[in-house]
C-alpha cells in the first residue's frame, strides 16, 4: 500500500498540481494586494468614499441594545441578527475587480508568450511522386501506384 501511495504521490500530475496550488495561492495574495492597495483606493475616491460595509437590515434586535445601530459593528456587539447586504456588495465589487485584474494579467502573459514562441512549421503528411504525380505518404520510399523508388527529400 505504501508503494502504491508513493507511485501516486510522485506522479507528474500530482506534483504539477501541488506546484500550481502553491503558486496560485501566492498569486492570489498578489492579486488581493493589487485590488486592496492599488485599485480600490482610487475606485473609492471615484465613488465619493462610499463604504457599503455599514449597509445592513436588522432582522432581530440584540438583547443588550434595542438599536437603532449606526454601524454593523454596533449591531454585532449588541447581538442583533442582521442581513449584511453591504458586505455582499463589497465582495461582489471586489470579485469583479479581481476577475478583471486576472483577465488583464493573463492577457498580458498570453501576448508575451505569443511573441516568444514561434509557430511550429507544418510538416506535410504526403508528397508527390515525381513519376506518376500521385500523392504518397511523406515517409514512403516507394510509390504505391507506380512502384518507383522515391528519394527522401
Amino acid at each position: 500500500m505504501f508503494r502504491e501511495f508513493k507511485e501516486f504521490a510522485l506522479k507528474g500530475n500530482v506534483l504539477d498540481m501541488a506546484v500550481g496550488i502553491i503558486i496560485g495561492a501566492a498569486f492570489g495574495t498578489i492579486v488581493k494586494s493589487l485590488v486592496s492597495d492599488i485599485i480600490m483606493p482610487p475606485f473609492g475616491l471615484v465613488l465619493g468614499n462610499v463604504d457599503f460595509t455599514n449597509l445592513f437590515v436588522v432582522l432581530k434586535h440584540g438583547l443588550k441594545d434595542a438599536g437603532p445601530y449606526a454601524t454593523l459593528k454596533d449591531a454585532e456587539s449588541a447581538g442583533a441578527v442582521t442581513i449584511n447586504y453591504g458586505l455582499f456588495v463589497n465582495n461582489v465589487i471586489s470579485f469583479v475587480i479581481v476577475a478583471f485584474s486576472i483577465f488583464i494579467v493573463i492577457k498580458g502573459f498570453q501576448r508575451l508568450k505569443r511573441k516568444d514562441v514561434p509557430a511550429p512549421a507544418a510538416v506535410p503528411a504526403t508528397k508527390e511522386c515525381p513519376f506518376c504525380l500521385s500523392q504518397v505518404p511523406a515517409k514512403a520510399a516507394k510509390c504505391a501506384y507506380c512502384t518507383s523508388e522515391l528519394s527522401n527529400q
